[in-house]
This record gives structure tokens, sequence and C-alpha cells, in this order.
């Protein structure tokens, strides 16, 4: 196995800042929650993903959705991404799937202005089960792949932000 990231907590400013956006938790709860945030680990030796736990109590009815900040960002090695998936029981047992079906996080987006802040649109997508995650337990994972460009490629942007910020 080859180590080619590594994950670290966003600043706490950066952390309130998307908490009280997304969550609408005031800024001294999100200071308080900001202390118990957890980094992504595997469950086994054999785990390809890297589970993220959810900083706060997640609760989303039937066709509900919320975005959450991990607090989280990775530094990762050119040539690799990470790619985010639900974790597997809570989409096969309650239909629960990320809003962009799978989240890509690039090696440049580690320094944008939102410090690379790994942020996943959850939706519940069963007819009838509500979601309920405990704050502090697993609720997507992550999978670093390795991936190749074009010979005659010229990419030559550079990003600073997160969703569809490559476009603007």
């Amino acid at each position: 196995m080859v180590g080619m990231a590594q994950f670290s907590k966003v600043s706490s400013a950066q952390f309130v800042e998307s908490a009280t956006d997304k969550l609408g938790i005031t800024p001294q709860e999100a200071i308080s929650v900001y202390a118990s945030i957890t980094l992504p680990k595997r469950a086994t030796s054999g785990s390809a993903g890297y589970d993220f736990f959810t900083p706060v109590k997640i609760e989303l009815a039937p066709g509900e959705s919320l975005s959450v900040p991990t607090g989280i960002r990775a530094r990762i090695d050119d040539g690799w991404v990470l790619m985010l998936y639900p974790r597997s029981g809570l989409g096969f047992k309650y239909g629960m799937m990320l809003a962009n079906t799978v989240g890509v996080i690039d090696s440049d987006y580690y320094y944008s202005d939102n410090e690379g802040h790994i942020i996943a649109k959850i939706t519940n997508t069963s007819s009838d089960k509500t979601i309920t995650v405990e704050a502090g337990k697993g609720f997507i994972q992550g999978v670093f792949t390795p991936f190749g460009i074009t010979v005659d490629d010229d990419a030559d942007g550079v990003r600073n932000g997160g969703f569809g910020s490559t476009t603007k």
C-alpha cells in the first residue's frame, strides 16, 4: 500500500463558518462540536474506505437533504483523488446517497480559500424510513484512487473553491 495523503481538521474559524451556515447552529455550538471532530479512519486493515464521522446528530426524513460540514480536509499527492460514497449500510438499508452521487476531492482542493473543507450533501431517498446517525458515527466513506491524464493535457487553471468552482 502507498501512503499519499493525510487528513487534518480545517481551522476552527472555517468550521464555525460552515457549520453555522449549513447546520444552522450557533457559533458557540459549532466551537463545541469542533473539539469532538474525529479524523477519518479505516475500520480494518483490509478496508479500502476511510470512514468519515458526522460531527452532529443527523436526522433526515424521506426526501430530505442536508449539507454536512465534516471539519476535515485532505492533503493529497498529485495523481490521486479522494472519492466519497455513502457508507454501505446507510445506502443499502436506508437509501442514503450523496446528492452528487460520488464526491470527488481533487488534490488542489486542499489549497482553496475554504481550506479544502469537505462538505457532504446527503439525501434520504427512501419513501418511508427516517435516517438517524448519531454524532461521531460514520456516515460516508472515502477511497483514494490514482488517475491518469491524456498525453496532450494542457490544464492550467487554478482552483479556488468547492462545488462547481472549476467551471467559474
